[in-house]
């Protein structure tokens, strides 16, 4: 199994709702930077990744997190 762990700033505020059996679904965007040589200059590049938390953590990222706010996903 693969595994990977983000650490970013959220990109925009997570937008929360419910599905019609009543089970929290927030989304949200997370930013990450890297740097890279392009030539003999470093430029940072911002990747940007779709997140999407279902059940009771869902409605914990959606009354606690703000746009800007620093994560590990």
């Amino acid at each position: 199994m693969n595994s990977v762990k983000l650490i970013g700033r959220l990109a925009q505020h997570p937008e929360s709702r419910y599905t019609k059996t009543g089970r929290a679904v927030t989304n949200f965007s997370v930013a990450t930077s890297r740097l890279t040589l392009v030539g003999d200059e470093q430029k940072e590049i911002t990747d940007y990744h779709s997140i999407v938390v279902w059940g009771a953590l869902a409605e914990k990222c959606g009354n606690n997190l703000a746009k800007g706010d620093k994560v590990l996903v």
